[in-house]
C-alpha cells in the first residue's frame, strides 16, 4: 500500500511523506536495472494487467518491464483486440478480467474516472495509467523523481509547465505533486488552453513564454492534445509554435545555463520542442523514460503487497 491507499488514482489525494515513499522506492528500484541480471523476485506469483482503452508506449511498456524485473506475471490487453469492439462494457471487462485472479489492474481510459469506477468495483488494486484530463500519477511521480535526482531536492525549485494544460493530465498530477515537495510551479500558454481558476492550485499563470521561463530551473513542455481537442483552440500549430515552442534561440537567450527540459511523450518536433531542444544536452527526456519503470517498480511493489525482506537492496544480484 502507499500510505493508507490500496489505489493510486491520482496525486491529489497523496501527502508528502506518500510521494517520498515512492521516490525513495524508486531509487532501490533503479539500482537493480543497473544490473547485468534485471531480475528480482520481489513480486514472484503476482499478476499485474495493463489495461489500456487508449494507446501508448511508454507507460504500457513501463508498467510491463516494471511487473516483469520483480517477477510478477503481466498480462497486456488493448480494447482493439478485445470483446470491448463487440458491445462488452467497461465494467463487464473489469469483471471478467478481475476473476482470473490479477493483483493489479492498471487502466488508460479517455473518460476522466474510469480507474476510480473500477477501484469501487474490483477486489484488487487499481492504479491509473492516465484517464481523460484528469490524472496521469505515474508520470507525475517519475517527473518528481527526475527532477529530484537531478537537483537533490525540489525545495525552492521553480518548474515551468507549458502547453496545453487544460487538456493535460500530466499537468494536473504535476500540480498536484511538486508544490507538496517545495517547488514552485508556474503554467503558460494560450488563453484558450489554460483552464479557469487553476491558480487555486497554487501555480501562478503566464501567457508569454520568455517570462514564464526566465529563471526556472525546469520546463516541463506538453503537446498539444488534438484528439481531446474539439474545436480549434488556435490558428494553427506554425503560430502557436512561434510563440509557446521552444527551439535552441529561445532555450539560450532565456533560460538558466542549468535548467533543464522534461517532455511526458510524444514529442510533436517542430510545434512545442525543436529537435535541437529535445536532443540537446538540457534535455533530460530519455532519462524520464528510463525513470518511468522505476517509479513504476516502486509503484508495483508497494500495491502488489511485496514482501519486506524482499526489497530489491536486500536482494543479491
Amino acid at each position: 500500500m502507499i500510505g493508507r491507499h490500496r489505489h493510486l488514482i491520482g496525486l491529489e489525494g497523496l501527502s508528502r511523506e506518500e510521494i517520498l515513499q515512492v521516490l525513495d522506492l524508486a531509487t532501490s528500484m533503479k539500482e537493480v536495472l543497473s544490473r547485468p541480471v534485471k531480475k528480482v523476485p520481489s513480486l514472484r506469483g503476482k499478476n499485474v494487467v495493463n489495461l489500456f482503452f487508449e494507446t501508448s508506449t511508454r507507460t504500457r511498456s513501463s508498467f510491463e518491464i516494471a511487473a516483469k524485473v520483480l517477477s510478477a506475471d503481466a498480462l497486456n490487453w488493448t480494447a482493439a483486440q478485445s470483446s470491448t469492439t463487440k458491445g462488452e462494457t467497461l465494467l463487464d471487462t473489469a469483471k471478467n478480467l478481475e476473476a482470473m485472479r490479477p493483483d493489479v489492474l492498471v487502466v488508460r481510459h479517455s473518460a476522466s474516472g474510469a480507474p476510480n469506477f473500477l477501484a469501487r468495483h474490483v477486489g484488487c488494486s487499481v492504479v491509473s495509467a492516465g484517464d481523460g484530463a484528469h490524472e496521469h500519477p505515474s508520470q507525475g511521480l517519475l517527473d518528481c523523481f527526475t527532477l529530484r535526482e537531478r537537483f537533490g531536492s525540489l525545495e525552492g525549485r521553480t518548474v515551468a509547465i507549458v502547453g496545453d494544460i487544460s487538456h493535460s493530465r500530466v499537468a494536473r498530477s504535476d500540480l498536484h505533486s511538486l508544490p507538496k515537495l517545495g517547488a514552485k510551479v508556474r503554467l503558460c500558454g494560450p488563453p484558450t488552453m489554460i483552464p479557469l481558476g487553476v491558480e487555486r492550485l497554487g501555480a501562478t499563470v503566464h501567457h508569454d513564454l520568455r517570462t514564464a521561463v526566465e529563471g526556472v530551473d525546469a520546463v516541463v513542455m506538453l503537446r498539444i492534445q488534438h484528439e481531446r481537442i474539439g474545436d480549434p483552440l488556435i490558428p494553427n500549430t506554425r503560430e502557436y509554435s512561434k510563440f509557446w515552442g521552444l527551439n535552441a534561440k529561445k532555450a539560450a537567450e532565456w533560460l538558466e545555463p542549468g535548467a533543464v527540459i522534461l517532455h511526458p511523450g510524444p514529442i510533436n518536433r517542430g510545434v512545442e520542442l525543436s529537435s535541437d531542444v529535445a536532443d540537446g544536452p538540457r534535455s533530460v527526456i530519455l532519462d524520464q523514460v528510463q525513470n518511468g519503470v522505476a517509479v513504476r517498480m516502486a509503484i508495483l511493489y508497494l500495491l502488489a503487497g511485496g514482501a519486506g525482506e524482499d526489497r530489491p537492496e536486500k536482494v543479491s544480484a
